[in-house]
């Protein structure tokens, strides 16, 4: 200033300093003008926000001005053409890039969600319970996020009699589903396809439970009727020696059953607990003393001989129809219509007659019976019939129907 002043006059001097004056008075001024018609504008970048003084005219150029570069899938509150207001206050908000893939196959998204749930309902995706999400709903969205989806499916189990449906996922085998549903094979049981198979939704196993055991029987084995000849007792006679007794065998077989049905038994053991005893007869051989007018009486409850009749005198002989009975029939009482107690007396000749044919207490000889007492009745006993006790229900099978003669020995 002190150069200036001695180069100028005074009065020069004076005119300089009032140009410079009002020079700095207008830029001072210029840079308050210009201070003051500047924007105040709130941004609110991804939740974080801060105030800027600008004097750009659009939303595009202050986010540009500010580094803010939006994508087609950010959000952003107002349209990048629209002017700065001041007090006005922007929000944007980048969208973040989340791989969702399901059953192997990927898609990409982009989402401003702030949670897994969120992003989901966004794209109207829903799961089933079943279903295994790689994430919880609950957790918070990041840029680059994979969401990972296996979807679960029904497979139909034939175990044995019963359907089973269960539910599974893509991949693992038929032995780790079993596993998963505390399934559990035995030893004989067959599966199909086999426990190594790979599963999928087309997948349908079936179980068939076999089970092996060994069933012992006790099974009866009849006895046989053998007949001895006895040239001591009138042909046509016959007397038990030993009676018959059942014999038992055990039987043991290795049974299959399949599903609970039996479909195989195979005899492995057999073993005879208790022989059978053959009930032993005596069939007489000896020729009837008819012609000599004699006929031997036997006891009729022992069947011992006891006495000598005389059959040439008295009594008329008739030609019967002669069928057999026992004590031991169904509705039988064993007692005969005369008092006679034939549980007690298996052995005893008695015959049911026809009172009218035959006096009941008559004493008889029957061909092939011997001699015996009329000493019961029957329903179906009339006429010229006749039925002759025996002492077993095979005995009276062995009789069966026949054609007799008998004769009457008490007049």
């Amino acid at each position: 200033m002190r150069i200036i002043s001695k180069l100028l006059p005074a009065s020069k001097m004076k005119l300089v300093i009032s140009v410079l004056g009002v020079f700095v008075l207008v830029l001072f001024s210029g840079l308050v003008l210009f201070e003051a018609t500047k924007a105040e504008v709130v941004i609110s970048n991804n939740g974080e926000k801060q105030t800027i003084d600008t004097h750009t005219n659009t939303v595009g150029e202050l986010l540009n001005e500010v580094g803010i570069v939006v994508s087609e899938h950010d959000i952003l509150s107002h349209n990048k053409d629209g002017a700065i207001k001041n007090g006005m206050t922007i929000d944007y908000e980048s969208a973040k890039q989340i791989i969702l893939t399901i059953d192997g196959k990927d898609d990409t998204y982009y989402t401003t969600a702030d949670t897994v749930g969120d992003f989901l309902n966004e794209q109207n995706l829903s799961f089933a319970a079943h279903d295994i999400i790689s994430h919880k709903t609950t957790e918070p969205t990041t840029d680059g996020l994979n969401i990972d989806v296996t979807t679960a499916y029904q497979i139909t189990i034939q175990d044995g009699a019963k359907n089973r449906t269960v539910w599974t996922t893509t991949g693992g085998s038929v032995f780790d589903l079993l596993n998963k549903n505390k399934i559990r094979l035995n030893e004989h049981d067959r599966i199909q396809p086999s426990a190594e198979t790979m599963i999928d939704n087309k997948t349908e196993v079936s179980i068939v439970r076999v089970n092996k055991v060994v069933d012992e029987v006790h099974e009866s084995v009849s006895y046989s009727t053998e007949k001895q000849q006895d040239n001591t007792l009138v042909k046509g006679e016959e007397k038990v020696i030993t009676q018959g007794q059942d014999g038992i065998v055990v039987k043991k077989y290795n049974v299959t059953t399949e599903n609970g049905k039996e479909v195989s038994r195979e005899l492995v053991n057999e073993e005879v607990k208790k022989p059978s005893t053959n009930r032993v007869v005596a069939v007489g051989t000896k020729e009837p003393e008819a012609e000599q007018g004699l006929v031997t009486l036997a006891n009729t409850s022992s069947g011992s001989n006891h006495g000598i009749v005389n059959t040439s005198t008295g009594g008329k002989t008739l030609t019967m129809t002669a069928s057999a009975f026992t004590s031991e029939c169904s509705g039988c009482s064993g007692y005969t219509a005369t008092g006679i107690n034939l549980n007690a007396n298996p052995n005893m000749k008695v015959i049911a007659v026809d009172p009218n044919v035959i006096p009941l207490g008559s004493r008889v000889w029957i061909e092939g019976y011997g001699v015996a007492i009329a000493g019961d009745t029957g329903g179906a006993i009339n006429g010229n019939r006749i039925d002759v006790h025996v002492p077993t229900k095979a005995d009276a099978y062995s009789w069966g129907v026949k054609t007799v003669q008998v004769k009457i020995l008490d007049s």
